[in-house]
């Protein structure tokens, strides 16, 4: 059953996108290196001999927040993104990704960071919860810093921390990353038929089902001809890109779509 398959994880997180990214990291370094590889063709590349990821399966659960973990930024690195986000570090965090991998992107080494829903509701509008004033608005101001230069490369970007709040804070740090010659693939990425969350919304049926779930979830904040293509930032590639994957939390068989069984 799937409760003792993930009895060690928290009670809350036996289900839906969390155990499904844990399976799609579990295995030896090769299978799961071809298996992250599968998501990000043809424009990055994960080396089983030199690059990290994290989580790191069923038992190495925890994932990866680029302020603080190492392994996928220098520590000047973590320094400057930790910055730019956070006046206040005491009792706050830099964003939590489902799927962080060290690459080869567009030939240089960069990230990919992946962010991974199950059902509909998962896919939310809301702003930002209120922290600490200082945070909120040093956050405010990095959002809308990556909202006006994104614009200068193609129009209709509106990234904001009082709306798709997630979905702005997802795009800024890859913006980020970009700015400062980090090549980043960031990966919206479907579970495909979770039916063990209709209780709380409705899962993907099929790839074309999550591309239209997110383009509408996205409509009027990023703009539809981001998607699938490199943007230049300053010279530095970087890449949205949308992926489905079927992945059984009975079997703990991961299936890229477009992936032959």
């Amino acid at each position: 059953m799937i409760t003792e398959r993930f009895a060690h994880l928290p009670r809350n997180r036996r289900r839906g996108s969390f155990p499904r990214c844990l399976l799609m990291t579990d295995g030896d370094r090769a299978t799961v290196a071809a298996r992250l590889t599968s998501l990000v063709a043809p424009f990055a590349a994960i080396d089983a001999t030199r690059h990290t990821w994290m989580p790191a399966g069923l038992h190495a659960f925890e994932e990866a927040k680029l302020g603080e973990s190492p392994g996928f930024l220098t520590d000047d690195q973590r320094e400057m993104v930790t910055a730019w986000w956070l006046a206040v570090r005491e009792q706050a965090n830099t964003p939590n990704w489902d799927v962080a991998a060290t690459a080869t992107v567009d030939g240089r080494e960069g990230l990919v960071l992946v962010e991974a829903k199950a059902h509909t509701r998962e896919l939310k509008a809301d702003g930002k919860t209120p922290g600490r004033a200082e945070n909120d608005a040093r956050i405010a101001g990095a959002v809308a810093e990556a909202n006006a230069a994104l614009n200068r490369l193609t129009p209709g970007w509106n990234l904001s921390a009082t709306c798709h709040y997630q979905l702005a804070n997802r795009f800024a740090w890859a913006w980020k990353l970009a700015s400062v010659g980090i090549p980043v693939v960031l990966v919206y990425l479907g579970f495909l038929n979770g039916s063990e969350m209709f209780d709380q919304g409705r899962p993907f049926a099929d790839d074309e089902h999550w591309r239209r779930i997110v383009h509408e979830h996205g409509d009027r904040v990023v703009p539809a001809s981001a998607w699938e293509h490199p943007l230049d930032v300053d010279g530095t590639p970087m890449i949205p890109v949308i992926r489905s994957a079927q992945v059984s939390l009975a079997k703990g068989g991961c299936r890229s779509a477009g992936e032959n069984p």
